[in-house]
């Protein structure tokens, strides 16, 4: 391989992983390379609702606003398709809610960010072969003008599932096979408004049925005994057939505009770095698709991820920064897999799990689990075991604090819409100040961490906090800290997650 590099990153796999990947790379000044095998977006969603982690998110990179224009909002999902509704009402979040954003939309959206912040997006463009050395990785790629190879220093994997990434660097992908199959559809009803609503458990499995506008339903079945041949396509009358199976009447389904299938089976890399390839979404792990978590885990995985590698191009990352997107975000992944291998047991139409499911209804009605199992699906409580002087908030996602600036009222958020990190400063404590323009000095680009001095009503006895651009708290002191506390404090976390060339 030469050593030439035509880009910084390539990014295979134009899905909202990718996408968000790619513009969290560019506002950090990275040349990233998207490379998307399907010449044109597809306009069928798997996914459609965006949790309270992932609107905060979309907050602090100014996005929230253009993805909630037009879109509808509800404050209630489900576990398990059980009769208690969970309540993202009581949510510790800015957005106790969940935001109705299909997948297809979630995707154009993302993809303008990315145009608009410089990403080049190659559609039609299918990764064939990925090799890497010391120095860098090369694609084979087939577009539509033919065959030709790309080299870049890192390569990321946002390919799905089958990941043709994750197969190339020898990442293993363990974990239990499907037992329940799953046959969708987006079809038209003989008698739309009379259809069952929602999820329904019968002696067989469950029927999932939704109005997604005024013609299509989307409807699937969940069958527990009756599978498919690996690889074999979903016909129409394969779904009318599970469809009188399951719930004893096909709906007078007709006129599939889409038809999927796909099973419970549940797998995650062991591991999302290897060498200069990385993995994100579901080429780093696959789930059942109850509770709408999986998108919302992939976009976590590039908010995580942009700013570490970026580092890692620009050369000032600490040793251990960029192994550090794998140890955060392993842990999530797996509390998914766990809970949604649970809500599709308590989904079993098995008799002996009916009293399961009541007595978990029950559990349901109490505020402390209901509100438990909202913090759960909407991923609120993530929360990383962060290194650094021991502090309530370290590790914890930044919150929407109200401050008073000597430019006048603002929030936390709007100071992380460039993708740097805050030093927030509510103590006017000039151990603080000095800190910063000593570290500031020292590297190449002093315009990594942004030094905002405040006041906070919220906060009273905090001092200052360090933000990371993915949100989460990375040092913080309270105002009884000594100077050295703060001071010692504060070099070591800059340094760590920052850099000091």
């Amino acid at each position: 391989m030469s050593s030439d590099q035509d880009y910084d990153v390539l990014v295979v796999g134009g899905g909202p992983v990718g996408l968000l990947l790619a513009a969290e790379l560019r506002i950090a000044r990275v040349r990233a390379l998207v490379l998307e095998r399907l010449p044109e977006p597809s306009p069928h969603s798997k996914a459609f609702g965006l949790h309270a982690r992932s609107l905060e998110s979309l907050d602090r990179r100014g996005l929230l606003k253009r993805f909630k224009e037009g879109a509808r909002s509800w404050n209630n999902g489900h576990f398990a398709g059980l009769d208690v509704w969970v309540d993202f009402s009581t949510l510790d979040s800015a957005h106790g809610y969940a935001l109705l954003s299909e997948q297809a939309r979630t995707e154009r959206l993302l993809e303008e960010r990315a145009v608009e912040v410089g990403a080049e997006i190659r559609r039609g463009h299918e990764v064939t072969a990925a090799r890497q050395d010391a120095d860098g990785v090369e694609l084979d790629v087939t577009g539509p003008d033919g065959p030709y190879t790309l080299r870049a220093k890192y390569l990321v994997g946002c390919d799905g599932g089958r990941s043709l990434v994750r197969k190339a660097a020898g990442i293993a992908f363990p974990g239990t096979g499907g037992r329940v199959t799953a046959r969708l559809g987006d079809v038209k009803l003989a008698d739309p408004e009379n259809a069952p609503m929602g999820m329904e458990r019968t002696a067989r499995g469950l029927l999932f049925c939704v109005p997604l506008d005024d013609t299509y339903h989307r409807v699937a079945t969940f069958d527990f005994e009756q599978g498919k041949e690996p690889g074999s396509e979903l016909a129409l009358d394969e779904l009318t057939a599970s469809l009188r199976e399951i719930w004893g009447d096909d709906l007078g389904a007709r006129d599939a505009r889409w038809l999927s299938w796909f099973t419970d089976s549940a797998c995650q890399a062991d591991r999302y770095r290897e060498g200069r390839i990385l993995l994100a979404g579901d080429a780093a792990h696959t789930h059942f698709p109850v509770g709408g978590q999986g998108l919302n885990l992939g976009l976590q995985d590039a908010l995580n991820l942009g700013w570490k590698l970026a580092a890692t191009v620009h050369g000032w990352a600490a040793e251990g920064l960029l192994d550090s997107y794998d140890r955060e975000r392993q842990e999530p992944a797996r509390r998914v897999l766990a809970n949604t291998r649970a809500q599709i047991a308590l989904m079993n139409p098995d008799p002996y799990v009916t009293e399961l499911r009541e007595l978990f209804t029950d559990l349901m009605r109490k505020d402390q689990v209901n509100r438990h199992l909202a913090e759960m699906l909407s991923g609120v409580t993530v929360r990383y075991r962060l290194p650094g002087p021991e502090h309530r908030l370290l590790g914890d996602f930044a919150r929407d604090l109200e401050l008073r600036t000597a430019d006048g009222k603002s929030t936390l958020p709007e100071y992380l819409k460039r993708g740097t990190g805050l030093l927030l400063d509510l103590a006017a404590r000039p151990e603080l100040a000095r800190v910063h323009e000593e570290w500031a000095e020292g590297v190449s680009w002093g315009g990594r961490v942004r030094h905002v001095v405040a006041e906070c009503d919220q906060e009273p006895g905090l001092a200052g906090l360090l933000v990371r651009p993915d949100g989460y708290v990375a040092w913080a002191a309270d105002r009884d800290a000594s100077a050295e506390e703060l001071r010692d404090g504060l070099r070591e976390a800059l340094a760590r997650w920052f850099g000091t060339v």
